[in-house]
């Protein structure tokens, strides 16, 4: 009798309590979505720190559109204002005031020096560029082994921590295919911007091939909205002021 009861209790426990594989995509685009609005404006500035202390700050308006369409406006330092930068999936350009056509930029150039490169002043969508290999789990976190679709994305793998119950970045390393370490992103500082939009207004950056430097990313605005495609052109580079 004790034994039916026993194998009645484990065969209940069994079918009240499943278990489900983690899909690793859906994961990925809840974060993407929880980072920021499939299409939004933001205000962000971006500081450089060396080694002996001085600063290098820069204020920027961004634009995006979909997975692959960001626009960025250079509001300060003076000598830098007016200078825009856009990105169409992995095709990259800076605009100087008066110096004529916009010039081909890359991924791993970066248009203000520092730790951040292009590709995280531009970022995409993480599922834009990257297939989930696996996913963890441990503790009070996933964490997502992520693979570069093509070899033009910046980074050939992401190891991405992300809290459970927020479903956002906390840390991310990014690495070469040998998962040599490039840089790790730390989110910090979790805010509400309003409009559902709850997420990191902080992201530092230190890399052990830039030793003692670090850089900043401080987010004072971002606001779901959408815009015409004409936004993301390189004839239009020299207007993103109007959209402020």
């Amino acid at each position: 009798m004790i034994k039916k009861l026993s194998l009645t209790c484990l065969l209940i426990v069994s079918f009240a309590c499943p278990t489900f594989a983690l899909d690793g995509t859906k994961l990925l685009e809840q974060v993407d979505r929880n980072l920021n609005p499939e299409s939004y404006e933001t205000y962000r500035k971006l500081i450089n720190i060396e080694p002996d202390g001085r600063k290098k700050e820069f204020t920027l308006f961004s634009v995006k559109k979909g997975q692959e369409k960001i626009a960025a406006l250079f509001l300060a330092p003076a000598s830098d204002k007016g200078r825009s930068t856009l990105r169409v999936g992995d095709n990259m350009w800076l605009n100087i005031p008066n110096i004529g056509k916009p010039i081909r930029i890359t991924s791993l150039q970066s248009v203000v020096g520092g730790v951040f490169n292009n590709a995280d002043i531009l970022n995409l969508d993480y599922t834009a560029e990257y297939d989930v290999e696996k996913v963890e789990e441990r503790g009070n976190e996933y964490i997502l082994y992520l693979k570069a679709k093509t070899k033009t994305v910046a980074y050939d793998r992401l190891k991405m921590w992300a809290d459970k119950e927020k479903k956002l970045p906390t840390k991310i390393e990014c690495l070469t295919e040998a998962n040599m370490l490039i840089k790790t992103l730390y989110f910090k500082d979790v805010k509400d911007f309003g409009g559902g939009i709850v997420r990191p207004a902080v992201i530092e950056t230190n890399s052990p091939l830039y030793k003692g430097y670090k850089s900043v990313m401080i987010f004072a605005k971002i606001k779901e909205k959408i815009f015409k495609d004409e936004v993301f052109t390189l004839t239009f580079m020299p207007n993103l002021e109007s959209l402020r």
